[in-house]
């Protein structure tokens, strides 16, 4: 399956009623700050390089930033730091993002979620995340040129590690997982609001992240 069709799928995926549900919602109730704004309102497909070496897995796009935009970590507290870190070491083009429509262009890069509607809370529940498991493995198999997963979060990387039958292993910041098949999975704290204004992810160690990803590639 290529990529261009499994983000169809995932665009016209209507497995999960609560979340359809949520975002349709989200879309037209809308928040003050994006009153005038048309949101996307539906599945946030995967975005980047089809061809990339890096596999970035999310967890779900926030009400108001992906499920507004369109595109993964696009318009919110989170892409700014994800696409800041990108550019600085050559994975992305520009420095931010805050439209589907301003030029930014991922290098050698692909970004996926274990949920791609936007839930409640940020919080997406377990039988969600794995009716939406099947978009991740398509992915997983149609991206024969990763080499490299990069996971955000303690729950993408639990997830990762059923896909690929590891047993045993903790989650730490920016460790590194060798799996049989030669590739690698990297870990991360998540870029999100939570972590980043209580000094958890500290934007040196968020970085270091991406330069070790960048080294080995």
């Amino acid at each position: 399956m290529k990529v261009k069709a499994i983000n169809k799928s995932i665009i016209n995926c209507q497995k999960c009623p609560r979340l359809i549900t949520y975002i349709d919602e989200v879309a037209q109730i809308k928040v003050k700050r994006y009153r005038q704004e048309n949101y996307w309102g539906r599945p946030v497909p995967g975005f980047g390089d089809e061809n990339a070496r890096l596999l970035i897995v999310g967890l779900a796009p926030a009400a108001h930033g992906a499920n507004r935009t369109g595109r993964m970590f696009t318009g919110d507290s989170s892409g700014d730091w994800l696409y800041r870190a990108m550019y600085e070491t050559g994975f992305a083009n520009q420095a931010e993002s805050y439209s589907s429509e301003d030029g930014l262009q991922l290098i050698d890069s692909y970004i996926v979620a274990l949920a791609h509607c936007a839930p409640p809370q940020n919080k997406p529940l377990r039988d969600e995340i794995l009716n939406c498991r099947e978009h991740l493995l398509n992915h997983i198999a149609a991206m024969q040129q990763v080499q490299i997963y990069l996971a955000l979060g303690q729950m993408s990387f639990t997830n990762l590690c059923q896909i690929f039958q590891l047993k045993g292993l903790k989650f730490a910041h920016n460790r590194e997982f060798q799996l049989s098949n030669g590739k690698k999975i990297i870990t991360s704290y998540h870029p999100s609001r939570q972590n980043t204004q209580t000094g958890r992810l500290k934007w040196e160690d968020w970085l270091a992240v991406f330069q070790k990803i960048r080294n080995e590639l």
